[in-house]
């Protein structure tokens, strides 16, 4: 899948993925640590963690038809590199739920060991705030890869236009247009 309806894939499964990442690791995490959440959101939780593993190989490989349609930069490349981590991310994720499924499984016809419970919480958080961290870095290299220079110049372009007190007030929506292109105020 390269285009949808004229636009880069990649530029909307990312939307799915930022959304859909965090909130799943956010979920893993819940039902590692609490009993009661998990008998009521882990089969939640499995789907939207097969729905991660599968977007991200899609979404990746979006994104290298897209890599191959942009002028190359090192920001392109550093988000190429860490999206390229992303399925390795999102299929311990997918494991650390699907241990938390099945320790719900046992849960239901027997009391799972203390220490087997903290293991679970402890992979299950752990899971996830590396999952929340890699997303992030994945994301934040995609958006300077885009936006960094844009910013970056119109930023140093403000800075010389405004004298300081304007500065502080100054509404950033004055220097965008429909277009998405950074204009004068």
């Amino acid at each position: 899948m390269s285009t949808v309806s004229g636009l880069p894939a990649h530029v909307l499964l990312v939307h799915f993925m930022v959304v859909l990442t965090p909130v799943t690791a956010i979920l893993v995490a819940v039902c590692g640590v609490w009993p009661a959440a998990r008998r009521q959101l882990i089969w939640l939780t499995v789907a939207l963690a097969t729905v991660v593993l599968a977007l991200t190989p899609v979404t990746t490989d979006a994104g290298e038809w897209l890599e191959d349609h942009v002028e190359r930069s090192a920001a392109v490349h550093t988000h190429t590199e860490l999206g390229d981590t992303m399925v390795y991310f999102a299929t311990v994720l997918f494991l650390a739920t699907l241990i938390l499924a099945a320790l719900h499984l046992r849960e239901r016809t027997t009391r799972p060991s203390t220490l087997l419970r903290a293991v679970a919480a402890a992979l299950a958080l752990v899971t996830a705030a590396a999952m929340i961290v890699q997303i992030y870095r994945v994301g934040e290299s995609g958006s300077r890869a885009v936006w960094g220079d844009i910013a970056a110049s119109s930023n140093a372009a403000a800075q010389t236009r405004q004298s300081p007190a304007d500065s502080n007030h100054a509404h950033p929506a004055r220097r965008y247009d429909l277009g998405i292109r950074w204009t004068r105020p």
